[in-house]
């Protein structure tokens, strides 16, 4: 097998000269502007199923090298999973055995949302500055990198809360968890979107979602059978297997290509399209794309407010802040207090909530190559937003009060389950595409930022907008999933078939 820092053959080397000198014309990258007119607009609109279309690069299938660095990266959904499922089975036994207050588990399981925001700010930092992940250690001056970091964080978190005699160090613990999980969420999408093929993307990064259901399941289930302090133990096990695992995969051949390490880029990408693929055309085409954007601008925080990359920063930013207003953290945080004041037994509904994520999850990864991005999602969210209400408001004036659990039930249902499909991680999947490698560390941390900031607000309104109105906020919730499938409809882009560069190309008219 091809060492990751072993140089590519000479052969390699000349080829790439040559398509450099003579192929670059024929590059997708350098298109006429019809062509990526005719390419957008054909994109753009499709959204009918169908195979994707055929690959220009190197390899269109999925190597053993894609594959398994897909799933270790994969492997860190597993700890976000478990920062999420966490306070939940815990709440009780945390309690009664540190004698916390309500306000104080309240503040206790707030704090994950803060160390989101705080490592969503810099995750584009340090995802540009140290790599996507741990490099090896026979390059000593590169050691670490994002996720080998997050995880570092993480993997403390959890044994400050294993370990902790009062609430202040089950604070520190759970902010810990957050910051970690706050840079994952930005860096793990963008590592799989960068090392996978243009038709393989969308399945491989949808799979994120589906591990996250099966990990949140997972996490109920062991929660509802150990105390609190082992289950902390397993929350820490993810970590670790994912520690572990990055020093055996490539680091992104784009971050390479990205910070000049020309030798250290061909071989990654040799290694990850295998060993007998042709990857001068490839090579060549990020290389090209790269160069020109570096040419352009070296891009700082208020850079990515310039008028070009207005677009893509709207619909990054957009995408985000319609999925948490609409309610996403609400019903995901207070799954047992919702069913429990519609009168459904909250044990059952949460066994059904977990059970709909993981089939939605597979179907969400299954058919985004196939279907697109724009999923009959958000229309779905906002009927189970409605019926969710819908329910309270009978429940309110007294009206088929047998009826209004089963319906509360059911809008729950509907919302995740519709969910799920695309707008739960699908953002995420767009957000590692549509940003332009000179700009895809700031926009990255300042979209990753505003997602956990609408996160805590949603949390901390939840209850007294509850208390003023319970069918209110759903019917609210509805509201704006409703606004927000006018914006995915007039803004999004369907990325499908297409290559990273090309996305952005054509998304930041930088070739025009």
């Amino acid at each position: 097998m091809l060492s990751f820092y072993d140089s590519p053959p000479h052969s390699l080397r000349t080829k790439n000269i040559r398509s450099m000198n003579e192929g670059l014309a024929a590059s997708s990258l350098l298109l006429t502007k019809t062509e990526i007119k005719d390419n957008s607009s054909r994109d753009f609109e499709g959204g009918g199923c169908g195979p994707p279309p055929a690959s220009s690069y190197s390899s269109s299938s999925a190597t053993a090298v894609t594959v398994f660095s897909t799933l270790v990266a994969l492997s860190s959904s597993f700890t976000y999973a478990a920062a999420l499922g966490y306070s939940s089975p815990a709440q009780s036994g945390i309690m009664n055995d540190l004698g916390l207050s309500m306000a104080e588990f309240t503040f206790f399981g707030s704090t994950l949302t803060i160390g989101g925001m705080m490592g969503a700010i810099t995750s584009g930092m340090i995802a540009d500055s140290m790599g996507r992940r741990a490099v090896s250690p026979v390059c000593l001056q590169r050691t670490l990198g994002a996720m080998w970091v997050s995880e570092t964080f993480c993997t403390i978190g959890w044994l400050a809360i294993a370990f902790s005699k009062g609430a202040w160090q089950l604070d520190i613990g759970r902010l810990l968890i957050g910051f970690g999980v706050g840079v994952l969420c930005y860096v793990v999408p963008v590592y799989i979107a960068e090392i996978t093929p243009k038709n393989l993307r969308g399945q491989f990064t949808g799979l994120v979602e589906f591990f996250v259901s099966c990990g949140i399941m997972l996490t109920y289930f062991i929660g509802s059978i150990v105390s609190w302090r082992i289950l902390a133990l397993v929350g820490a096990i993810p970590c670790l297997v994912h520690l572990i695992g990055l020093f055996f995969v490539p680091e992104s051949p784009r971050w390479l290509a990205k910070v000049g390490l020309e030798i250290e880029f061909e071989a990654s990408l040799q290694l990850l399209r295998g060993e007998n693929a042709d990857i001068s055309h490839e090579a060549a085409n990020i290389k090209d794309y790269i160069e020109s954007v570096e040419q352009i601008s070296k891009a700082g925080f208020l850079d990515i407010f310039q008028l070009k990359y207005a677009h893509c920063l709207l619909v990054g930013v957009g995408l985000m802040l319609l999925r948490e207003f609409g309610g996403l953290k609400a019903f995901t945080f207070y799954t047992s207090f919702i069913l429990d004041s519609a009168g459904f037994s909250s044990k059952i509904g949460s066994v059904a909530y977990g059970l709909l994520q993981i089939p939605g999850s597979a179907v969400c990864a299954l058919l985004l190559d196939r279907c697109g991005r724009r999923l009959v999602s958000t229309a779905g969210s906002c009927f189970g937003c409605f019926l969710t209400g819908l329910s309270f408001f009978l429940k309110d004036l007294h009206w088929w009060e047998e009826a209004t659990p089963i319906l509360a039930l059911t809008g729950f249902l509907v919302f995740s389950s519709f969910l799920t499909l695309g707008m739960a991680g699908v953002p995420w999947i767009i957000l590692s595409e549509i940003f332009p490698i000179n700009i895809k560390g700031p926009a990255g941390s300042l979209v990753s930022s505003l997602d956990w900031f609408s996160s805590w607000v949603v949390v901390y309104t939840f209850n007294p907008l509850f208390e003023w109105s319970s069918a209110g906020i759903f019917f609210m919730y509805a509201s704006i999933w409703a606004l927000g499938l006018v914006f995915i409809t007039k803004l999004v882009p369907e990325t499908k078939g297409r290559t990273i560069e090309e996305i952005q190309a054509s998304i930041t008219r930088l070739l025009q």
